[in-house]
Order: structure tokens, then C-alpha cells, then sequence
């Protein structure tokens, strides 16, 4: 087949090659192609003829009929170029490294975007393969040779008008800080910094670019937390997306000190202490309107100040309990225990297992008009207009003890203790549930009998415990496979199988999924999480083996005859429902004796 070179698309083309695929069907082209005309005749501004007929919404003509989408469209047309098909990761590409390579203007003009640079090659994504008049010249002033793929179209478009202005930001603000040694900020000048009150402008608006953009940026990318952290001589971007850390981009250690004065004045923190932790917190919104909260921490480390964001999506309370994994009759089993008037409801994890979300979800539907919920929280992880909140301000000593305290004092149908810690929080709590309040809270233990040991350890009596105690829930969150990726035929293997399932009489499932990878999960064959919990709905039976020299062992027995599903074999069963996969359960969870 003989390809045109040096020539850029145009529908008519596109179209006479559709029809020669089978993609279209000879008797319906003139029509599709009529309505491709006229989006693309019609379009405000520069338009690619391959979106055009994307917007067209065409159905191939080919089984199994799929929609063809602007992806599938380029990925034909990487096909018909004879070239790969990329599909562009901004996390996987050093922009300032690329944006060396050539100017804006040069990359708009061609449609095209360097995406790799190595020593001896430059990987450039083109959405016009056979206009390639440019490539002579690129090859000889970056002395490379130069390799073509096939991108969106779209994309493309997206990330020349980022990568080049982010890469200009970071270079103007690099050299307008200048390479002043003493603004590295390492730990022998930490101390001097803050004594001098010298700091770097956070208003300047190379830097206000940056931070806007990393915002926007880890909002797309699903990210739960940012990090910036400063090393000796660079500082690393990095975001942490279904649980996993990425490395993002490296910048100038002294543009990273701005960035970082930057959140922390718009996070009413106090820009100019560097020595010690603080904490603040700042409401946004994403491209689309959408309100987001992020939680600020900022830590001294050797080499300057490491700064944490936390992103807080309000969607996530307003989902329900079957959105955030709950099997149903967990479900209703849960509904059940929060609907109780009083008594003390206990959940239970490491850091980051998604207690906090159970929590508010709960919360969320319990706070009606009717009912007056008040938190007391260190720190208010999301400000929910529904509920009344108090942060611990350790200060001015109003701890969570203090709180609860308080807040009894304000006629409450419900509390939610952000953590019980000690002796005197788990006394304040039972105090209230005695008097006739629901008290829900969290603890952090590995699973949930093991939270009734914790709290008799902290020297609560076990009568009260026996008295007040209504329910206690486990929880951790392993990644869900990719749905539009994940295959039949995962390798599942029988002691593996028996190491989830000790103990219990659950078959193999037949089907077991794999993961793939694919571009709308970054190729790691996962996408978003989900959780798996172990819930104790405390009997009669369960409250009579709460002593003071209570067996732990006879507890989990006495939940299990109860209808606790222990979390490993919750995590079986997301298993056998293709949501997840034996590695990701075994991560999160330990075997378990009974």
C-alpha cells in the first residue's frame, strides 16, 4: 500500500481509508462523511479531521460494532502509518527535559509533542505520521535520531499548551530565585532561615502557575495525597494514586521552597517557621467546578520542609455503603447497629484503610433535622456543613477527652470521636454512651476482636465495655481491577486459595481475573479501590465472654458463630466476584488463628 508523505489528513482521506478497512460501510459514508464536514466546518477553533469524525459517534461496521472513539480512531491510524500507538502519561514524562527540544510555536505548528529523551534518541507523538517535512531538522539540532508515534489528537493539543508553559514557569522561577546556596535550605541552615525571616516570593507568578497546575493535575490523575519533598539538590513531586506512590516531576530545590511558601500562605500557615510542623487546610475547585478540600502537613527534614497535601473529594461521603464495598448483608447488618440510640460503635485499621470515610458516609445519612450529630475531631479531615465540628487544639490543651466532654454539654444525639487513644477518651466515651448518646469512633487495631483487648489494655473496666459496646468493624481497601482491562485467566493456586480461606468451606472460583494494564489505569491493572471489612455486631453471647482475663481467640470464634466474616475471607469473596485479586488481599491482610 503506498502511503503519502509530507501530506497532512483530511476527511477525505480518512474516509476513503475507513471504507477500504470495513470500518465504514460503503452506503453509509456519504451521510457520516457530510456530518464530519460540518463539525469540522463548524468547530470555533483548529480542529483535527480525526475528531471530527470522533464526535461523529460512528459505530464500526465491523463485530462487535464498538463505538469508535478518538482513541480507537488513532490507534487505527497508527495502524494504517505502520507506527506505535502512544498513549501520552504526563506522570512518565520529564517536560523539562522535553521542552528543550523545540519551541511552542514549532510543536503547535506540526501538531506534534517530544515525549522521551534519551542520549541517542528523541521519541516524538505526532497526530499527523505522514506530514513529516519536520523531522530532518529536529533530528539534526537535537543530534538524535528520531523515533515517531502515533498520539491523540487531543491530548497532543492538551499537553504542548501544559508541558511548555509549566516547563517556562519552572525555568523563569528557577532563574529568578537564582542558584543562592544558602536558600538550599538543608538542615544546618534551617534554624538561621527562620531566624532571618528570609523567604523566596510566593506570590510570583511563575509560582502561582506551578501550584495551580500541580493542583489541577493531581485532581485528574485521581492522586489521594501530593508530596513535595526537598532533597539535597532537586525537589520531588510525588503522588500517591490507589495507594501507590508515584514520582511525578524533580524541579530546582529553590522553585520547590516556593511552591512550598506558596500552599502554606494560601493554608493560613505561617510561612516563615520552617522548624516545626504545622498543619492547615485549603478549599478548591477542580476544572469541572467541583469543590475539593485538601488537608496541608508540613514536617523539617534534612533538607528543607517536606509538605503533604491530602485531597478530600465531598463526593465520597455521599456515596452508600454497597459504593464503598460493603457486601449486603454487612450492609444491613451495619444500618442496624447505627440506627441504635446509644452504645459505642468502634472501627477499626492502620492509617489510610478508609475509616474516616466510613465514618462521615455514616454520619452523613444518621444527620437528618431530626438529630443533632457533633464530632470532635485532630484534624477535621472534611468540613461537613450536616454535622457540628470541633478540631483537638492541643495548645491550648483541648484534647479529644475535653471535647467529648464538652460537647455532652450540647444536647447531642450522636458523637464521633475522631480516635480514641487513651485511658480518658475511652472513659469520655463510654460516659456517653451510658448516658444515652451513640458514640461512633475508631481505634487501631489489626482486626476487630482484638479492638475489646486494646481498650482493656488502656484500663477500661470490662463491665462497661460489656454495657456499652454495640458493634466493632475492621476495615482495609485493596485495588479493583481495571475494568476495562482485566482478563480471565489469573493463575490461582491452591495453597494460596487455602491461606484465604482456612477454616472455611469455600470452593476455587472457576473464573479468576487477571490484570492487564491499559491506558485509562496508567498500565497497572488496577483502578480505584475498594474496601473489605470484618463486622461484630456484639451479642449477648459476645458480651458475656468480655473480662477482665478475656480470651481473645474465643471472642473471634464467638464472632464467627455470630456472622463475622473474618477479612480475609471477605477479601475471598471480592476475589470470587472478579473485583480484585488474591495478591491485593494478602497485602492487606494477615492469617488469622481461631
Amino acid at each position: 500500500m503506498k502511503t503519502p508523505t509530507h501530506k497532512t489528513l483530511d476527511l477525505q482521506q480518512i474516509f476513503t481509508w475507513l471504507i477500504a478497512d470495513g470500518i465504514v460501510n460503503k452506503d453509509e459514508a456519504k451521510v457520516q462523511y457530510n456530518q464530519a464536514q460540518a463539525i469540522f466546518r463548524n468547530a470555533t477553533g483548529p480542529m483535527h479531521p480525526l475528531t471530527a469524525v470522533a464526535q461523529c459517534k460512528l459505530k464500526s461496521a465491523q463485530a462487535p460494532h464498538k463505538q469508535q472513539t478518538l482513541d480507537l480512531l488513532t490507534e487505527w491510524l497508527a495502524k494504517r502509518a505502520g507506527l506505535p500507538f502512544f498513549r501520552i502519561d504526563p506522570l512518565k514524562i520529564d517536560f523539562t527535559r522535553v521542552a528543550d527540544v523545540m519551541s511552542a510555536t514549532y510543536a503547535t505548528r506540526f501538531n506534534i509533542l517530544p515525549v522521551e529523551l534519551t542520549p541517542t534518541e528523541l521519541v516524538i507523538a505526532t497526530a499527523e505520521p505522514f506530514s513529516t517535512e519536520w523531522v530532518d531538522e529536529i533530528a539534526r539540532i537535537s543530534r538524535r535520531e528520531i523515533r515517531l508515534v502515533v498520539a491523540n489528537p487531543l491530548e497532543i493539543a492538551q499537553y504542548i499548551s501544559q508541558f511548555f508553559s509549566l516547563a517556562k514557569s519552572i525555568k523563569d522561577a528557577h532563574k529568578k530565585s537564582g542558584q543562592d546556596a544558602a536558600l538550599r535550605n538543608n538542615f544546618e541552615q534551617l534554624v538561621e532561615l527562620g531566624k532571618s525571616n528570609r523567604q523566596m516570593d510566593a506570590n510570583d507568578q511563575h509560582i502561582i502557575n506551578i501550584v495551580d497546575w500541580l493542583w489541577q493535575y493531581a485532581f485528574e490523575q485521581r492522586a489521594s495525597d501530593i508530596h513535595l519533598e526537598p532533597k539535597r539538590d532537586v525537589g520531588v513531586i510525588r503522588f500517591r494514586i490507589d495507594g501507590v506512590l508515584h514520582q511525578v516531576y524533580q524541579v530546582p530545590a529553590v522553585v520547590m521552597i516556593a511552591m512550598t511558601a506558596r500552599v502554606k500562605l494560601l493554608g493560613r500557615m505561617d510561612v516563615i517557621e520552617k522548624r516545626r510542623p504545622q498543619d492547615g487546610r485549603i478549599k478548591t475547585r477542580t476544572g469541572g467546578g467541583q469543590e475539593i478540600e485538601l488537608r496541608l502537613s508540613t514536617l523539617p527534614t534534612a533538607f528543607g520542609e517536606k509538605l503533604v497535601m491530602r485531597i478530600f473529594d465531598p463526593d465520597v461521603v455521599v456515596k452508600t455503603l454497597p459504593e464503598l464495598g460493603f457486601p449486603t448483608e454487612d450492609a444491613a447488618r451495619w444500618d442496624a447497629l447505627t440506627k441504635r440510640s446509644h452504645g459505642i460503635i468502634l472501627v477499626t485499621g492502620p492509617t489510610g484503610s478508609g475509616k474516616t470515610t466510613t465514618l462521615y458516609t455514616t454520619l452523613k445519612a444518621l444527620a437528618t433535622s431530626e438529630v443533632n450529630v457533633c464530632t470532635v475531631e485532630d484534624p477535621i479531615e472534611m468540613v461537613e456543613p450536616s454535622f457540628n465540628q470541633m478540631q483537638v487544639q492541643h495548645g491550648i490543651d483541648l484534647d479529644f477527652a475535653d471535647g467529648v466532654r464538652a460537647l455532652m454539654r450540647q444536647d447531642p444525639d450522636i458523637i464521633m470521636v475522631g480516635e480514641i487513644r487513651d485511658l480518658t477518651t475511652a472513659e469520655m466515651a463510654i460516659q456517653a454512651a451510658l448516658t444515652g448518646h451513640l458514640v461512633l469512633s475508631t481505634l487501631h487495631t489489626n482486626d476487630a476482636p482484638s479492638s475489646v483487648m486494646r481498650l482493656l489494655e488502656l484500663g477500661v473496666p470490662f463491665y462497661l465495655l460489656e454495657a456499652t459496646l454495640s458493634g466493632i468493624m475492621a476495615q482495609r481497601l485493596v485495588r479493583t481491577l481495571c475494568p476495562e482491562c482485566k482478563q480471565v485467566g489469573g493463575e490461582l493456586l491452591d495453597d494460596v486459595w487455602h491461606s484465604l480461606t482456612e477454616g472455611w468451606d469455600i470452593p476455587k472460583p472457576k473464573t479468576v481475573y487477571r490484570p492487564v494494564g491499559c491506558p485509562e489505569c496508567r498500565q497497572t491493572g488496577y483502578r480505584g479501590r475498594t474496601g473489605i471489612y470484618e463486622l461484630v455486631a456484639i451479642t449477648q453471647a459476645f458480651a458475656s465472654l468480655i473480662r477482665e482475663n478475656t480470651d481473645q481467640f474465643a471472642l473471634r470464634r464467638q464472632g464467627i458463630k455470630d456472622g463475622m466474616k473474618p477479612l480475609r475471607i471477605a477479601g475471598a469473596l471480592k476475589i470470587i466476584d472478579g473485583v480484585t485479586t488474591a495478591e491485593e488481599v494478602l497485602k492487606v491482610t494477615s492469617a488469622q488463628i481461631v
